[in-house]
């Protein structure tokens, strides 16, 4: 909570540093700049708009509903990004259905990164920086890392030489994102650790993540008893069938391949192979956000 509350004064802070008129920063070189790049600001909803070039112009209400009812019993897990436009203007980067959600629930502010003229190198220090602070939670992490690829441009093997930590090890961080935003929440405030929820992303269905997160809560689970869990939820029949279908036997060539592609594409793929050699990979997805981050994994573009 204390951390918390110290985040909230910082971005209030640096909110008046943005508004004061003698102070408009709009480079790197601006005096101020450099407490606000890589930090977490309170801007006012009014002060920002929407990109005219964003791809994406259709959100479902419903998915809007529930992701402003989320951020009214959680907060906002994740800010938003936004670029600088003029004094006190800017323009959003990344976060329209977060924006969006904020709005419907008449939030006046919201908390967002700023990107200013000339900060690509300062952004990427002051992150690089963050991680490796020793107070930071599993998900501050996992974001930080986000941030370094979608706004930094790095891949996994450029993150991993930047930040001096295995690709295996960034990858178990960035898979901690797909969890259910009420599992985020909980492993932040020390309710669950990692070891928790890199068992539970394994979980397909924010729906059953939280089914399996509420039994580690009332049980007091430990991470063991949790995967066990897990592996207990995956070899049970789907409902319908009376009894579990044996498994065939994966040939070998598709084995040996299976788990170099879920670490290249970090995703839960699977693989359904014959001995001739004919067979299909399956890549599930689960918003066109992550459509397109497999697309620009698998081919470049």
């Amino acid at each position: 909570m204390a951390k918390a509350m110290k985040k909230q004064a910082l971005g209030r802070g640096l909110s008046a540093l943005l508004k004061d008129p003698e102070n408009d920063i709009q480079s790197v070189s601006d005096k101020g700049a450099d407490q606000l790049v890589g930090n977490i600001v309170e801007l006012d909803l009014e002060s920002i708009e929407v990109n005219p070039h964003q791809p994406r112009t259709n959100f479902n209400d419903e998915a809007l509903d529930e992701l402003a009812s989320s951020i009214r019993e959680l907060g906002l897990i994740q800010p938003i990004t936004v670029r600088k436009l003029a004094y006190n203007r800017f323009q959003l980067v990344s976060g329209e259905r977060r924006y969006r959600a904020s709005q419907r629930i008449g939030m006046k502010q919201i908390p967002a990164y700023i990107r200013i003229a000339n900060d690509q190198e300062s952004l990427e220090m002051a992150l690089v920086e963050n991680i490796q602070r020793q107070d930071l939670d599993p998900v501050e992490i996992a974001l930080s890392y986000q941030r370094l690829i979608d706004e930094v441009g790095l891949t996994q093997e450029k993150l991993s030489e930047r930040v001096g930590k295995k690709r295996s090890t960034i990858t178990n961080y960035l898979r901690l994102l797909r969890l259910d935003p009420i599992i985020q929440t909980g492993m932040r405030d020390g309710f669950i650790s990692m070891g928790h929820g890199r068992a539970l992303v394994n979980i397909e269905t924010r729906e059953d993540q939280l089914d399996i997160y509420e039994r580690i809560l009332e049980g007091s689970l430990s991470v063991r008893e949790t995967e066990a869990l897990v592996r207990e939820f995956h070899d049970k029949p789907d409902a319908g069938e009376t009894t579990a279908k044996p498994a065939k036997a994966m040939p070998d060539f598709a084995e040996d391949g299976l788990e170099l592609l879920k670490a290249y594409l970090d995703a839960p793929i699977s693989i359904q192979a014959s001995n001739q050699g004919k067979g299909k990979i399956t890549i599930p997805f689960h918003s066109k956000e992550e459509f397109r981050r497999l697309k620009k994994r698998i081919t470049g573009a």
